[in-house]
């Protein structure tokens, strides 16, 4: 009789486990799209927060606090890529939190690369500078990818534009600015179609930027999470 109640009360323990992970799967799930109500309509993207953990959890974090609700896409190249997520319509940058931890090289061992429909983080010169902006690339932008670095240490031989470089420490290409990318953490599912008129509008001057402005603002008006 123990015995058959033990075993009667480890099947039921197993059963509530496997529920458990069911139910947190379904609501890891649940947080990896995200909508962009834009002014040209919607796009749904697909984040992957088990290739790039901190940089999603980061990006939802910013839908949560409905920080890119109202904010512009104040930067688009249409042979390149369209940036937004940091200026309002008034063209005032919007407060951020700390940045996020650049997680490009892990991100791409895992399969993410700068190609047209993903996104990814945008930041300034320094590669741990990441907050709120974000860019769609709408071409592949292979050169946006972290740079791979051989292995040893010293690295015996690296070439970087054309440029061989022997015997160098380890450290110090891995810490190099310019070899680090950019994080792609998602992709475009649905909207891409809006996308390609975002890319195609007229730009110029606007707020403080001197080029690549649409001359027709375009607002994010709501960024939420798809259930």
């Amino acid at each position: 009789m123990k015995y058959k109640s033990f075993t009667a009360l480890a099947r039921t323990a197993v059963a509530c486990i496997a529920l458990y992970s069911v139910a947190s799967l379904a609501q890891a799930e649940a947080v990896r799209q995200v909508k962009l109500a834009t002014s040209q309509g919607d796009i749904v993207l697909e984040l992957y927060p088990e290739r790039a953990p901190q940089t999603v959890e980061n990006f939802v974090q910013y839908v949560k606090d409905k920080h890119y609700d109202g904010t512009i896409f104040h930067r688009v190249i249409g042979s390149f890529m369209i940036q937004g997520g940091g200026f309002d319509a008034n063209y005032v940058q919007k407060p951020t939190r700390a940045p996020v931890v650049h997680e490009g090289r892990a991100a791409m061992a895992k399969g993410l690369h700068n190609v047209a429909g993903t996104v990814a983080m945008a930041r300034t010169s320094d590669p741990q500078s990441a907050s709120a902006q974000f860019f769609i690339n709408v071409a592949d932008n292979r050169r946006l990818d972290p740079t791979f670095i051989p292995p040893g240490d010293p690295v015996p031989e690296f070439e970087y534009n054309g440029e061989v470089f022997k015997n160098t420490p380890r450290a110090e290409l891995l810490n190099a600015r310019k070899l680090f990318g950019y994080t792609v953490f998602g992709k475009v599912i649905s909207g891409m179609d809006v996308v390609d008129k975002i890319k195609a509008t007229p730009t110029g001057a606007g707020g403080p930027f001197g080029t690549d402005v649409p001359k027709t603002p375009i607002l994010i008006n709501s960024a939420t999470l798809v259930k």
